[in-house]
């Protein structure tokens, strides 16, 4: 089985995916579109992806990929990060004046990099800024990663666990090619879904007005412009539901009276760890 993610080794994905699948062959991409296209052509079994951080919220980009993409979700899976501050063998805390990593990783340790009087420099990936670290050869530049990078990479942890939240936690999508939805079991599960209200008055409240009369949770609701116009606005929408439930049915009755373009992208059992935190 190949698994695709985006990044180097020692990334966030890459964790995800080997948890995801401990025995798989992993194969890193430089972009997420990288990463679904090789799903898509049959070059790979599936692809992770992350689509938000309990601390920096949503990845950018990614819901508009997810509905470019002909994949379906297949699972949810969630990452606990540690970040990690890492260095030359020589180096310490005090010597860092700058730290290069993901934008996110940036923005979930912001806290620990203020007290420290530690600039900051976005790369596209957080192992990759490990490589560059060794590339610029300066002990007063640092990378934030993962213990795993710093590993693979041979990188000094200068600090550990910086991140602004002790339960800074990762939501990546498994994306797959079969949109096959599993039968209903009574589990728990999270349909993920994309529409476009229709251009009248109180649309949306109307669209949702199904979930609400049929005992439907909705646990994620976002808007996007559709093609770069201000008119209508299409939602990615998930909710506790299985499509072979009669609420499910019914909801979904009521949607099709005031959106357009309704799209499921997976139907898939809730991670198991999903409230525990």
């Amino acid at each position: 089985m190949k698994v695709t993610y985006q990044g180097v080794a020692g990334a966030y994905s890459h964790i995800a995916a080997k948890e995801v699948f401990p025995e798989a062959e992993y194969v890193a991409c430089e972009t997420f579109e990288q990463a679904t296209k090789l799903v898509e052509d049959g070059s790979a079994d599936y692809a992770v992806i992350p689509v938000e951080n309990s601390n920096a919220g949503r990845v950018s980009d990614v819901h508009f990929l997810l509905l470019r993409t002909g994949l379906s979700i297949i699972s949810e899976h969630f990452l606990r990060v540690e970040h990690q501050l890492l260095g030359f063998p020589d180096s310490d805390v005090e010597d860092i004046t700058s730290a290069i990593s993901h934008p996110q990783a940036l923005a979930q340790c912001s806290d620990f990099l203020e007290q420290h009087n530690i600039s900051t420099e976005a790369k596209i990936d957080t192992a990759k800024s490990c490589k560059e670290i060794l590339k610029l050869n300066n002990i007063h530049k640092a990378a934030i990663a993962s213990k795993l990078a710093a590993e693979i990479y041979g990188l000094k942890i200068l600090a550990s666990n910086i991140e602004n939240s002790n339960n800074n936690t990762t939501r990546f999508l498994v994306m797959g090619p079969n949109p096959k939805i599993p039968d209903d079991d009574d589990s728990l599960f999270i349909t993920s879904c994309i529409f476009r209200t229709k251009s009248i008055p109180a649309a949306l409240y109307k669209a949702l007005g199904g979930f609400a009369t049929n005992g439907i949770n909705i646990v994620k609701l976002e808007s996007y412009l559709i093609n770069d116009k201000f008119l209508s606005a299409r939602f990615y929408i998930e909710f506790e539901s299985h499509p072979q439930r009669q609420t499910f049915k019914n909801a979904f009755n009521e949607l099709s009276f005031f959106a357009e373009d309704i799209q499921i992208l997976g139907t898939y059992k809730s991670c198991k760890n999903r409230y525990e935190r």
